[in-house]
C-alpha cells in the first residue's frame, strides 16, 4: 500500500503512479502530515510525499513532520517534471473564462500568462489542483483550472493552454518513506539528516566545517524554526554517500554528539533527474 497526497489528478497522484508502476495499491490522504503519520503508525506500508520544488523550495509540512513528529526513514526519491496546463470544460473557449482556480503554488507559477491573457479574471484558491479540476468540470465553462495533463484525462477536461508555467524548468522532488531503513547500498546514494545547534556564534560553521574536513559533499541545506523558541532552527542537510560508509558514519556520529538535536532521516539512491536537465 502506497500513501500519496490526494485526491486523484494531483501531481502527487501522478508521481505515485509513475513511481509504483502499478505494483502498489494507491491510498490518498488529505494532508501531508496525515500521510507521513500513516506510515509512521503502520496504517500504510510506504508513502510518497513532496519535499521540495525547484521554484518554490522546500515543502514545510514535510520537513516539519519528518523532524518533529514521525518515526520514518527516507528510502528513495522520485523527481517529477511539473507541467502546468490551463484546463477547461470540454468545448469551452478562452473568452468564456471568468474564474481561474488552483492551489496557490500553481497560480504563482503561471503568473505571467494570467497577467497577460486573463487580466481581471477572478482567481480562486483551492486545497488541491484536483479540487479545481472538479470545479471546472461542474461549471458552465466559465471556470478554468491550472493542473496536470492527468487531471484533464481523469475529469474529462480540455487542455486549452498546455505548459503554461512561467518556468519550464519546474521539478518537484518526492521522497519515498517507510518504517524501516533501507539496507542496500549503491554507487549513487545520498544521505539526509536534521539537527539543531546551540544558538551561539560559529556553531553552524563548526558543523559544516566537520563535513568539509571529512571531504563530504553537501548538496543541500535548509532551515526551519524549531517552534519552541524564537531564533532557534533545525537544519536539514543532504550529502553524497551512504551512512554505511565509515567516513560518513563517524563524521555524522561526531556531529550528533555536538548538537542539541540530531535525526538521521535515511540513506537512499539518488534520482538523476534531480539535476533538472
Amino acid at each position: 500500500m502506497l500513501a500519496y497526497l490526494g485526491p486523484e489528478g494531483t501531481f502527487s497522484h501522478q508521481a505515485a503512479m509513475e513511481w509504483s508502476k502499478g505494483n502498489d495499491e494507491l491510498i490518498p490522504f488529505v494532508t501531508i502530515s496525515d500521510l507521513i503519520m500513516a506510515v509512521s503508525d503502520g496504517r500504510a506500508d510506504r508513502g510518497i510525499v513532496p519535499i521540495e520544488n525547484s521554484i518554490d523550495g522546500g515543502i514545510n509540512a514535510t520537513l516539519d513532520t519528518l523532524a518533529f513528529d514521525a518515526d520514518v526513514y527516507i528510502t528513495g526519491e522520485y523527481v517529477l517534471h511539473i507541467g502546468q496546463n490551463l484546463l477547461v470544460k470540454h468545448g469551452a473557449k478562452k473568452e468564456d473564462i471568468k474564474v481561474i482556480s488552483s492551489i496557490s503554488p500553481a497560480i504563482g507559477q503561471c503568473r505571467k500568462i494570467i497577467n497577460s491573457d486573463f487580466c481581471g479574471v477572478e482567481i480562486n484558491y483551492t486545497n488541491s489542483s484536483a479540487a479545481s479540476a472538479k470545479l471546472a468540470e461542474q461549471s458552465d465553462g466559465s471556470v478554468a483550472c491550472i493542473g496536470s495533463a492527468a487531471a484533464a484525462k481523469i475529469y474529462g477536461l480540455d487542455i486549452l493552454i498546455p505548459d503554461c508555467g512561467d518556468e519550464k524548468n519546474n521539478f518537484t522532488r518526492f521522497i519515498i518513506i517507510e518504517k524501516n531503513k533501507l539496507r542496500t547500498v549503491t554507487d549513487c546514494d545520498k544521505t539526509s539528516f536534521a539537527f539543531a545547534l546551540k544558538n551561539e556564534p560559529g556553531s553552524l560553521y563548526e558543523a559544516l566545517r566537520l563535513l568539509a574536513e571529512h571531504k563530504i559533499n553537501m548538496t543541500k541545506i535548509e532551515s526551519r524554526p524549531i517552534k519552541t523558541q524564537l531564533g532557534t532552527y533545525v537544519f536539514f542537510i543532504d550529502i553524497d554517500g551512504n551512512i554505511d560508509n565509515a567516513t560518513i558514519y563517524f563524521a555524522l556520529d561526531k556531529l550528533r554528539r555536538s548538537t542539541d538535536f540530531f535525526k538521521f532521516l535515511g540513506s537512499y539512491p539518488y534520482d538523476g533527474q534531480g539535476d533538472y536537465e
